[in-house]
């Protein structure tokens, strides 16, 4: 007696079809679980042996052999649970067998409870795009399952609902998706909070409007994390296209709140300095995603960089420049994205008042340089804006009208965004920080006077060149905010004093 039932898996963030094989033969009492299976799976013959005498169903006598197909391919999770159960039921006659465009996924409690799984998302969109029509799922993860356009979507709490909707006696209802909105941006922290810092809040401006990484030097107090904190509220809302992203790396790393759908808001990741380099970039014994992956269309704020540990650092080169990273283990290798805007804030150095026009600075020069030499230059050199945040006038502290709103500085983010989705339409490029060298001259044409400026600049400064580059993107958005054509003059200036800090702290003679 033998039946399959349709599966599916999950590499890296790529579903793939399973087929789980159910054999039942004469001799004596087994149950083997092949098709190479982790330790999570081989489990799930005691928890499908209890499920099913717990729901009144008879468990088979004899000899019980399921395949996971394809074989080579390895298995992890609890999400075979279900479709296990169901090529048993199956191949002992209790149960029709379900049609070939169907599938199943879901870990099963011992009293035949589903419960939910990682990774649901991926799963459902790779069903979609082999013509797999009815998916299965756990209830919690409904929602994001029904993401997947072209596809039923079944959400069911117990495997005894599966058992009757096969066998016709109670259909259960599909689940309607629902319609995609973003989150509006009301109630996260405000710029209007932020009293001064005029210099910063505009820099925090450019980098929102062409997603430019950004790095904030400033003694203790001055404000650096919380200007960073609002970094969210002025980026453009999540696309839908954006929101499937960024579903599906959460929906992976198990992060997704349950019964949610899509994700409507741009992650926000401030992991603490202790964090190691394999959680900042991925991995474990089976590759997972880390939290570059996890602030993917988002923001990733690194507090007190110098306090993180080199490698940690170091290992950010990549995501930065590639907007992927690969992640190999003995288990395999997988790739997740990680475009993200780098914003970081750092002292001066470890007593934080280097330069303070009032407090006295504590460090010896050697300490100083010893601080700042944390930051490599090849990363300092991915960083497209150097901001230094002064420490705040009293008057600016006393004036109780605030700054300027959240909402006012949104609007004109928005308006530079759109004048660089109508130039990029059909490129793959959706910010000025995206644009590839190849596209670049053709997009960040500069006047006569610019040209000259920047020719001069590149010579005196000693620019690599990576930071030309940069330094043309983030001329190319002060002028999508300035609403001009062609970069000026006075917007390459501009571009080039948010580099000239590195030279002050970096390298002095």
């Amino acid at each position: 007696m033998f039946a399959r039932v349709n599966s599916f898996g999950i590499h890296g963030l790529e579903g793939f079809l399973v087929t789980a094989e159910a054999d039942l033969s004469g001799g004596l009492p087994q149950f083997a679980i092949v098709g190479l299976p982790d330790s999570a799976v081989k489990e799930a013959a005691d928890r499908v042996r209890s499920a099913s005498k717990n729901l009144g169903f008879g468990w088979p006598a004899g000899r019980i052999t399921v395949n996971l197909a394809p074989a080579h391919r390895k298995k992890a999770g609890p999400v075979y649970d279900l479709p296990i159960l169901l090529g048993i039921l199956c191949a002992a006659g209790q149960l029709p067998p379900p049609p070939p465009d169907c599938a199943f996924v879901g870990e099963l409690a011992l009293d035949g409870a589903v419960r939910p799984v990682n990774g649901v998302l991926p799963m459902a969109l790779h069903a979609a795009a082999c013509g797999v029509r009815q998916l299965f799922v756990p209830e919690a993860n409904a929602r994001e399952a029904a993401v997947a356009e072209g596809l039923t979507v079944y959400g069911v709490t117990s495997a005894r609902q599966v058992a009757d909707h096969l066998r016709g006696e109670a259909p259960l209802t599909p689940v309607e998706p629902l319609a995609y909105a973003s989150a509006p941006a009301g109630d996260l922290p405000d710029f209007a909070d932020v009293h001064g810092q005029a210099e910063a809040r505009r820099a925090m401006e450019v980098a929102a409007a062409g997603g430019h990484n950004i790095l904030l030097i400033g003694p203790p107090g001055t404000g650096k994390s919380m200007l960073a904190k609002r970094l969210p509220g002025i980026l453009p809302p999540l696309t839908r296209e954006e929101a499937v992203e960024v579903t599906q790396i959460y929906s992976v790393a198990g992060l997704l709140p349950a019964g949610s759908g899509l994700m409507t808001r741009r992650p926000f990741r401030s992991p603490h300095h202790s964090v190691s380099a394999t959680a900042l970039a991925g991995g474990g014994s089976s590759p997972r995603p880390g939290e570059v992956s996890l602030a993917h269309d988002g923001v990733l704020f690194l507090d007190e960089l110098p306090e993180f540990s080199r490698d940690a650092l170091e290992i950010l080169r990549q995501p930065v420049e590639d907007g992927q990273v690969t992640v190999s283990r003995v288990a395999g290798s997988a790739t997740y994205p990680s475009r993200f805007l780098l914003a970081a804030a750092m002292n001066p150095c470890r007593c934080g008042y280097f330069g303070h026009p009032t407090r006295a600075c504590t460090c010896p020069p050697s300490a100083i340089d010893r601080y700042r030499q944390k930051i490599s230059g090849p990363l300092l050199d991915r960083i497209d804006l150097h901001v230094e945040v002064a420490p705040v006038e009293y008057e600016d502290l006393a004036d109780t009208a605030g700054g300027e709103s959240s909402a006012a500085i949104l609007a004109r983010v928005l308006a530079a965004r759109e004048i660089q989705a109508a130039r990029y339409a059909g490129t793959g490029v959706r910010c000025n920080a995206q644009l590839p060298p190849a596209l670049l001259r053709r997009y960040c044409t500069t006047t006569p006077a610019a040209a000259s400026l920047l020719r001069e600049a590149f010579r005196a400064m000693g620019l690599s060149a990576r930071a030309y580059d940069r330094i043309l993107k983030v001329a190319r958005t002060i002028a999508d905010l300035a609403g001009a054509d062609r970069i000026g003059e006075e917007h390459l200036a501009e571009a080039l004093q948010y580099r000239s800090l590195d030279r002050k702290y970096w390298y002095t003679e």
